[in-house]
């Protein structure tokens, strides 16, 4: 502690005060507390230069910027630094922490989740699907969703509001939709897809609506805090927090065929009912859309990115559905780990640092009239060195019957290129 303070005064114009405050080495955080708000008293603190900068209060008109800093009267307050910048700031040495390599204090307030949940939730509703029959109503199913633009455009989940019958989608029923301020609107599918799960509710006000923001999804990291809201159980304005699990949670790893997809996975409580309600961030924004748990785990929901979400609205701006590109390839990542063990199996295997394996050809695809082998191992797309699946769908977006130029490296690095044209994918996969 020494290292961190060099001197402290105190002084007080009242009798009966308790104040308390430590900077400790070990986990470089600062406490000040005080149980009289009426008091004068103040404290003085002498704190090297090296820590000012890390310091959450700095430019706050109660602290006078000089070698002594004067504390005034304040509510309870923690400050928590990352531990590397504690061990770091005690070597001197530059600390990278967080996006942009700068430090970053990590302060969380008692309030931010409420805070970040207070922001979001005028724009969460609830959507109850009704059907008549033989005269009587009945609601079908329940979900979530949040209005998402000004208009009356809502983002919800796709097996909550319509049906599917071969390859028509049907809309389940009447769907009224409820506002947190109790407004009731009734609402219109306009866009779905049921592979991704993701449909498009628009309502109609003659009032402003409240409306949330879309956030970014690839920034997220295990661990980070989250928000699940909606009205799981028919028990509307619920909130649940928890953290990311998994950033990256492949359908494949929850035995869901078909084609791939990809999931956030946290530890926020789920259930029926919150459906199609919004995954949010500390900053109070969309980051994904929850979809499903595992019935008989707790702890394990699922998210659909809201970056994926980004991408399948435009799809429904553009051509009123989402066009998804099919090549016939089974793929696989590959990293140094991977590609070391392969060598090892096989000393022909093609020397590669990065690439992605093909280790299954569709017979009658496109890759397979186009020339791939199961053993290709892909370093080139339409002329961009590429290293994961991810790369290959983006550069693929929605190119439906447009030639892409591929490169592989086979066996004995026997360099080939290729030209694959992409069919559109059966929406049944």
């Amino acid at each position: 502690m020494d290292h961190f303070m060099r001197k402290a005064s105190f002084s007080s114009g009242s009798k009966s005060i308790v104040r308390i405050i430590a900077i400790g080495a070990a986990s470089a955080g600062l406490l000040y507390l005080s149980n009289n708000p009426d008091s004068k008293a103040t404290v003085k603190l002498s704190i090297p230069t090296i820590l000012r900068k890390h310091l959450p209060f700095q430019g706050h008109p109660s602290f006078v910027s000089s070698d002594h800093w004067q504390f005034g009267k304040f509510p309870l307050f923690l400050s928590r630094v990352d531990p590397a910048l504690a061990g770091d700031v005690a070597k001197g040495a530059p600390v990278a922490v967080g996006d942009g390599g700068k430090p970053s204090c990590g302060c969380l307030g008692r309030d931010f989740i409420a805070n970040a949940a207070a922001k979001v939730a005028p724009a969460v509703v609830n959507l109850s699907v009704q059907q008549d029959l033989y005269g009587f109503t009945t609601v079908r199913s329940m979900c979530s969703g949040t209005i998402i633009d000004a208009d009356g455009t809502i983002l919800t989940c796709a097996h909550g509001v319509v049906d599917s019958q071969g390859r028509q989608l049907t809309t389940k029923g009447k769907i009224d939709v409820t506002l947190q301020d109790g407004r009731t609107f009734e609402g219109t599918v306009i866009n779905s897809d049921l592979h991704s799960d993701i449909a498009i509710v628009k309502i109609k006000s003659k009032t402003p609506l409240p409306t949330a923001k879309l956030g970014s999804s690839s920034k997220l990291r295990p661990g980070d805090w989250v928000i699940a809201m909606g009205t799981p159980l028919s028990l509307q304005n619920t909130v649940t927090a928890g953290i990311v699990s998994c950033v990256d949670r492949k359908s494949s790893d929850l035995g869901l065929g078909g084609m791939r997809r990809e999931y956030l996975q946290t530890d926020c409580a789920i259930n029926a009912g919150n459906s199609g309600g919004p995954l949010v961030n500390i900053d109070g924004e969309i980051v994904g859309v929850n979809i499903m748990k595992v019935a008989a785990a707790d702890g394990l929901s699922f998210s659909i990115p809201i970056d994926s979400v980004s991408k399948i609205i435009e799809h429904f701006k553009k051509s009123g559905r989402v066009i998804r590109p099919w090549l016939g390839l089974k793929m696989l990542d590959l990293n140094e780990l991977i590609i070391s063990q392969l060598k090892e199996r096989d000393a022909k295997f093609p020397e590669v640092e990065k690439g992605i394996l093909v280790p299954m050809v569709t017979p009658g695809s496109p890759a397979d009239r186009a020339g791939f082998h199961p053993g290709d191992v892909v370093i080139e797309f339409d002329g961009k060195p590429v290293q994961s699946i991810k790369e290959i769908v983006e550069i693929m977006d929605d190119r439906i019957g447009k030639p892409l130029n591929v490169v592989v490296k086979r066996a004995n690095n026997e360099v080939v290129k290729l030209t694959v044209i992409p069919e559109e994918a059966n929406p049944d996969m």
